[in-house]
């Protein structure tokens, strides 16, 4: 086999690859055989017609079809270790000589992981910010703990105030009709949580147990239903039970109550401890994000746009995965905001730029560094997963093997010691 490459455009290449003929007359002979599988022949039961037959039966230009179909997988990859290019996209093939005894010739466009310039990435100087917890932190966390704490009392008389639980029932009316999905009984809501319209919750302030209340509202012009969007909406409620936080002191039996503290300073002292450790994390990882950004902007690489639209379909599969965790489509979510999918690679998209870029100067400063994964640290990480998931190390490999995700995992390794390493640089 043999393979001429040719640049036609910035990060596009096109191969041309020229397949012996006897690979060509061997690849028509196993199509033959499959063909005979899959139709039928007089005579002859499936997949026993000879090669003659078959041709005869469907044309030689089905099975030099066929033929390439076989050839072309393996052929590309190998035109594409031969000459040495990183395609990122699939390739456009187009068939120059596809003929029975003479070789096949066939062009693969195709496009390519773009060349990095890379600029200063040793000395880069970024001020760390510095951890700090303020007492008043510790306080509304503190605070946060009592609330959660809390025990939930029946008021019995009184008017509903801000922050009580109230079990109601309640319809809606949209021009004196009442409207489907807008009505339900021993509701529970939590006054001013902001989980129904605007100006529902706060309408219900000062109303009693028993009491029935007239709520007007307008639905936001951006909801989801169509119907509603906009419209002047009356609520028909009555509120049949109040509940309000009964707060515990803060004192050394709350500390007690809640941890295995037993006093409260200690408990605050290890509400400190807590803060301050997320804080100095938070700090490091700004630190880091930072001195890679500056690195980043050292550099310069024209980003072939098929490589953002890959990260884009990425980053929306992801996110669509995260919604359905909450139980939510992807289709629903767009509904509710009002917006699409194209809209969300529009948000999205410098995001996946700047992602796509920072790995490309990341890996082009390995390789100038000479910086890569070994076997051993891949075994090392793969003995965590195997441990965490409860799985023979054996099995998780070669699992992940079959699935094409073990030189996935050496890159994301290469890529953490390539940016530890220019944290060393840059401290």
């Amino acid at each position: 086999m043999s393979v001429n490459v040719e640049q036609i455009d910035k990060n596009v290449i096109q191969m041309e690859v020229t397949v012996e003929a006897d690979k060509v007359a061997m690849a028509l002979e196993q199509a033959a055989k499959t063909m005979a599988n899959q139709v039928d022949i007089p005579g002859f039961r499936k997949g026993k017609a000879p090669r003659k037959m078959v041709e005869a039966h469907v044309g030689i230009q089905a099975l030099l079809n066929e033929a390439v179909e076989k050839l072309l997988g393996p052929s590309y990859t190998q035109a594409v270790d031969d000459s040495g290019i990183d395609p990122v996209d699939r390739p456009d093939i187009d068939i120059v000589q596809l003929e029975e005894g003479k070789d096949l010739i066939y062009k693969a466009k195709v496009t390519v992981k773009p060349e990095v310039v890379l600029g200063e990435y040793r000395g880069i100087t970024v001020e760390k910010e510095a951890a700090v917890v303020e007492d008043a932190e510790v306080e509304e966390d503190l605070k946060s703990k009592q609330g959660q704490h809390a025990l939930l009392i029946n008021v019995e008389e009184g008017p509903v105030a801000d922050g009580d639980t109230v079990t109601i029932d309640f319809e809606g009316f949209v021009d004196g009709v009442a409207f489907a999905g807008g009505q339900a009984e021993d509701h529970d809501l939590v006054i001013g949580s902001g989980s129904f319209i605007p100006g529902f919750e706060e309408q219900l302030i000062g109303t009693e147990i028993g009491q029935d209340a007239e709520v007007k509202v307008q639905f936001p012009t951006e909801y989801h239903s169509e119907d509603l969007a906009g419209k002047d909406t009356v609520f028909k409620v009555k509120v049949k039970k109040i509940q309000r936080k009964e707060l515990a002191a803060l004192d050394d039996e709350f500390a007690k109550d809640i941890s295995e503290f037993e006093t409260l300073d200690e408990l605050k002292q290890d509400i400190r401890s807590k803060l301050l450790a997320a804080a100095e994390e938070r700090a490091e990882t700004k630190y880091r994000n930072a001195v890679i950004a500056k690195i980043v902007d050292n550099a310069s690489v024209e980003i072939p746009s098929v490589m953002i639209d890959t990260r884009l379909n990425s980053m929306v599969q992801d996110f669509s995965r995260n919604l359905s965790y909450q139980g939510i489509s992807l289709e629903q979510y767009f509904q509710y905001t009002n917006s699409c999918e194209e809209d969300m690679k529009e948000h999205f998209r410098t995001q996946a730029a700047e992602g796509v870029k920072t790995e490309l100067v990341v890996e082009a400063i390995a390789k100038a560094e000479g910086i890569s994964a070994t076997d051993e640290e891949l075994d090392k990480e793969l003995e965590k997963m195997a441990q965490t998931y409860n799985q023979r190390l054996e099995v998780m490999k070669k699992s992940l093997e079959s699935r094409g995700e073990l030189e996935f995992m050496r890159n994301g390794l290469a890529h953490k010691k390539t940016v530890d390493y220019l944290l060393e640089q840059n401290i």
